[in-house]
């Protein structure tokens, strides 16, 4: 494949394939279309047939040169194959169109310092555990690592003091950058307000722009509520219909089970799920924090949906740093993510 993608990288001898792919044609004639000297043109022949795209015999005192279809057929369906693989990772709908069309509404709505000031992002996840082991969930940071990173980023430092006062610290690199070789995805740093075990969370958090100011502040309230043991996740399902990982919200609702041999969850033995109620409540918008605001539904709504995951799991490991590596998206978990704006707010992604 190297030696075809050389061959065909020069211009002169990509006109030579297409001529040659009208008919077989002689050196001489190939040449004076092609508007080449004759032993340039010979060379150029010679290039493309140890690469296996043209073949040649002598007819006379003439050689002629022909086109093979094979090689041209497999490349095209190797260069096929990849441009499937880039509409699956980039094309509509997925996650990183999603975001790139939310930079580009925040940025327009960017035009002066305090432009987010007051929105507000609303999330909603029935977690498949009791509320004590939520709770332990977001406020131990072994048990934080686990989650709290998008799907393409993992935590490279976690500081949270589960206490009124207490510190919060956040960094993020690429999920793959293992070696800290590229530039750091992100920073950002908080402090505790509220805390009433198992119950509520409030916490202030700040992400850093490349200068070491403040991008904005986000107020995130969670409060958990045992859920109705009748509706949680999978509650008396011994095999269902699954909602893949791609699925939208919606289609995660109650009773949507995973299948035959699925790991126990809340309600296969009695115990009570949790309602997890999320807001994020922006402050102190500067405008430069457009790229920040525009991550936030598809954020926490990737984290979340970690979330689910880890407590859907049969056993419950600790990772043994923020580096740990991050939870499979959640099959099953029942989710309805919902976000409020101000009226006006252009761009919207609903």
């Amino acid at each position: 494949m190297d030696a075809l993608l050389t061959a065909l990288a020069d211009p002169a001898r990509r006109r030579l394939v297409t001529l040659l792919a009208e008919r077989p044609r002689p050196v001489g004639v190939l040449a004076r279309l092609a508007g080449a000297r004759q032993p340039q043109t010979t060379k150029h022949l010679q290039t493309l047939e140890r690469a296996g795209i043209v073949t040649s015999h002598r007819a006379g005192q003439r050689r002629i040169y022909a086109l093979r279809p094979e090689p041209l057929r497999d490349l095209a369906a190797a260069l096929t194959a990849l441009a499937d693989a880039a509409a699956r990772a980039t094309g509509p709908g997925t996650a990183f169109d999603r975001y790139g069309r939310s930079v580009h509404a925040e940025r327009l709505a960017a035009d002066a310092p305090g432009w987010a000031d007051g929105r507000a992002f609303r999330f909603h996840r029935r977690l498949p555990a009791p509320p004590a082991a939520v709770w332990r969930h977001l406020t131990e940071p072994a048990l934080l690592a686990a989650w709290w990173a998008p799907d393409d980023l993992r935590l490279s430092e976690l500081v949270f003091e589960a206490e009124p006062g207490g510190r919060i610290v956040l960094a993020y690199r690429d999920a793959e950058d293992t070696t800290g070789t590229d530039p750091s995805a992100g920073r950002s740093e908080g402090v505790v307000d509220t805390v009433r075990p198992g119950r509520r969370l409030i916490y202030r958090n700040s992400p850093l722009l490349p200068g070491g100011g403040t991008a904005f502040t986000a107020h995130v309230d969670l409060s958990l509520h045992p859920a109705d043991p009748v509706t949680v996740p999978g509650a008396g399902q011994g095999s269902g219909e699954g909602a893949g990982p791609g699925a939208p919200d919606h289609d995660r609702r109650p009773g949507r089970g995973q299948g035959p041999g699925h790991a126990r969850r809340a309600g296969d033995s009695g115990d009570p799920g949790t309602d997890l109620e999320v807001e994020v409540r922006i402050t102190d918008s500067t405008v430069d924090s457009a790229d920040f605001i525009a991550g936030i539904e598809l954020g926490f709504s990737q984290t979340l949906d970690k979330l689910a995951a880890v407590l859907t799991a049969p056993t419950e490991t600790a990772p043994s740093g923020p580096d740990a590596a991050s939870a499979p998206d959640a099959a099953s978990a029942s989710a309805t993510d919902r976000r409020t704006d101000t009226d006006n707010e252009p761009g919207s992604i609903r």
